[in-house]
């Protein structure tokens, strides 16, 4: 995602830590097939318990709005996650052997705990732009993963289990996902920022990445 706003910034204030999270050895063995199946199976039931803390994120997010609008923004996106998003990730599941009900009733790994706890601190101890900052480094990270494995010519194609993950996200669904979430960021800092605030934005976005390497880390041990 080009441009000079302030997700770029921020993501150029950590390219070793988002270099760790984007080209993954988790990533990189789901766009060459190799993932063991077992550790794909692991991190769908934990993303289904993140979803729903994803989802309170933004529901929190309805509380710190100031506008109108950005409520109504911020419930979509409550609505989408729990009406929507939810359902397609347990149908996919489902292509995975996964039932609601099973993915439910999992333990909520450490990692998925640390992340998700996490970014809803930040966003009740900040403002929107603080929890925003927190969530952008999944909402577009996930999105610059997709596109990468989609273009990259050493990805597989044939065969591939993991073919239809990166596709939808690399499609253009999720991409004007991404697209948005990177805008909302740019019209947050307008209304509610200054330099002075970079360097602690950068510091909940380097914690949030950190977060997301653990969490793709975690996806690679399902068994402790």
């Amino acid at each position: 995602m080009a441009g000079d706003g302030l997700f770029e910034r921020l993501k150029a204030s950590c390219p070793a830590e988002w270099a760790a999270y984007t080209r993954h050895r988790f990533v990189r063995e789901l766009g060459a097939g190799t993932l063991p199946q077992a550790c794909f199976r692991h991190y769908l039931g934990q993303d289904y318990l993140f979803l729903i803390h994803f989802a309170r994120a933004y529901a929190l997010a309805v509380y710190k709005a100031d506008t109108l609008e950005d409520m109504r923004r911020a419930a979509r996106s409550v609505s989408v996650l729990l009406d929507t998003e939810m359902s397609l990730h347990v149908r996919f599941c489902a292509g995975w052997g996964m039932t609601e009900a099973e993915m439910a009733a999992l333990p909520e790994d450490p990692a998925t705990i640390a992340y998700t706890r996490f970014v809803l601190e930040r966003g009740m101890a900040g403002d929107l732009l603080d929890l925003h900052t927190a969530l952008v480094p999944c909402v577009i990270g996930y999105a610059e993963i997709g596109a990468w494995l989609a273009a990259d010519p050493q990805t597989r194609r044939e065969g591939n289990p993991y073919l239809p993950w990166i596709e939808m996200y690399a499609g253009e669904d999720y991409q004007e996902v991404a697209r948005g979430a990177a805008e909302q960021l740019d019209r947050l800092l307008a209304i509610r920022g200054g330099e002075g605030r970079f360097d602690l934005l950068a510091r909940t976005f380097r914690q949030a990445t950190v977060a997301e390497i653990a969490f793709w880390e975690m996806g690679l041990n399902p068994a402790r």
